[in-house]
């Protein structure tokens, strides 16, 4: 099953981000080296800079889904001021229907 991380950072830990995204990105490519990735990328505020992060895994239940949101180094540096964890069913353009 697909699940959507929907991530809002912090008020003003753009830093942070900028400082923990080498790790962040690295963990991303392990879980897309996998396949357990679906998609990725940040959130923009009105002056285009990042202010949270859309992510889109595949997870047996919402219990792995959390644990893996829990691992990623963003998460692990309290980047994020909340983190919403859906099901997510991937209608239009998905790949994997094609």
């Amino acid at each position: 099953m697909l699940f959507a991380f929907i991530c809002k950072d912090k008020p003003d830990h753009l830093q942070l981000r900028l400082d923990v995204r080498p790790d962040h990105v690295a963990f991303l490519n392990g879980l897309n080296a996998d396949g357990t990735l679906k998609f990725a990328g940040p959130f923009l505020d009105d002056d285009g800079k990042p202010c949270g992060s859309l992510v889109v895994i595949e997870a047996a239940d919402k219990a792995a889904a959390a644990d893996l949101a829990a691992r990623d180094p963003y998460a692990k540096a309290g980047l994020f001021d909340t983190v919403e964890i859906r099901p997510w069913n991937w209608v239009f353009n998905n790949p994997a229907s094609a």
